[in-house]
């Protein structure tokens, strides 16, 4: 079903409560104080930004997270139930640059609250960007926490100053991520191959070349036998021995490629499923994975 059309039969079904509900301010600024629950409710577009919104607001907010665990948020589509979910929030944490194609359906039906980009300030000098995978570079992140703590500022300032202390110090810990993964990766080569183009903001901030399986920024395009005779030739001219799998996905395209060059399989998460570990855990792992296809 077409979302606009999805959406507009939702709006239909979808009543909120006023009464429960007092709201301040401009539409630019939304302010909303629930006679229930005095918190911030928040809702993430997927599992990094709920991790970034939870390190923000802490026990002042109570973050949902909005694509189910073992979704692909490139595919998903929200349900009746999430779009009631939204509608009762007073914050929608987004990473923007249309990695969320249900927005501007949401907005279009009267959705009361704010929807926060926090892609704002990073590529707007950057004109025709399509690949949404900036949370992987640490250095974007690190705005994305900004935006957020900024956000939750706004529309709570009674603890302006618990969100920002909060962001500070988590933008401390980015900051040591940051400069490990600089210090390094600084001797090492630069090619590796990646399996969906999700790495290009991250290889850019390293000084790394990524080559891709698979061309699209969707993990999900297809591989030809073409691509394949491509990505095994262009391993063997940069005498690559590592190709990277991901995390949910099947390595049985990865080992094929491998197999032909003499090499193994490893993962690089794009962490945009839920997973056992956190942001910094699992970008310190995608470190280490790099530094053994790299630092030889």
């Amino acid at each position: 079903m077409n979302i606009q059309i999805k959406f507009a039969i939702i709006a239909i079904a979808v009543v909120i409560p006023l009464s429960s509900i007092a709201v301040y301010g401009t539409n630019t600024n939304h302010q909303f104080t629930t006679i229930e629950n005095p918190k911030l409710q928040v809702v993430s577009s997927f599992s990094t930004l709920d991790e970034f919104s939870q390190e923000i607001g802490q026990e002042k907010v109570d973050a949902a997270l909005l694509v189910p665990i073992g979704v692909e948020p490139h595919d998903w589509e929200p349900t009746i139930k999430d779009v009631q979910q939204m509608q009762k929030s007073d914050l929608i944490v987004i990473n923007g640059i249309g990695f969320e194609n249900w927005v501007d359906s949401l907005d279009e039906n009267n959705y009361q609250g704010r929807i926060i980009d926090t892609s704002i300030g990073i590529l707007d000098d950057k004109i025709g960007v399509s690949d949404p995978h900036i949370w992987l570079n640490p250095v974007y992140a690190k705005i994305q926490v900004q935006n957020i703590a900024l956000a939750f500022s706004d529309s709570d300032p009674e603890n302006e100053e618990f969100y920002h202390t909060n962001a500070a110090n988590y933008i401390e810990k980015l900051d040591l991520l940051d400069s490990k993964i600089r210090n390094e990766l600084s001797n090492c080569n630069s090619d590796f191959i990646a399996f969906h183009d999700a790495f290009s903001y991250f290889a850019d901030e390293y000084d790394l070349n990524q080559h891709t399986i698979i061309p699209s920024n969707n993990s999900h395009g297809d591989v030809t036998a073409k691509t394949l005779e491509n990505v095994i030739s262009t391993a063997k001219k940069l005498n690559i021995k590592v190709i990277f799998s991901e995390e949910n996905v099947s390595t049985r395209t990865s080992e094929i490629i491998a197999n032909e060059i003499g090499g193994k399989v490893l993962i690089l998460y794009p962490l945009e499923i839920v997973s056992d570990g956190t942001y910094i855990s699992k970008m310190t792992e995608n470190l280490e994975n790099l530094k053994e296809a790299l630092c030889w």
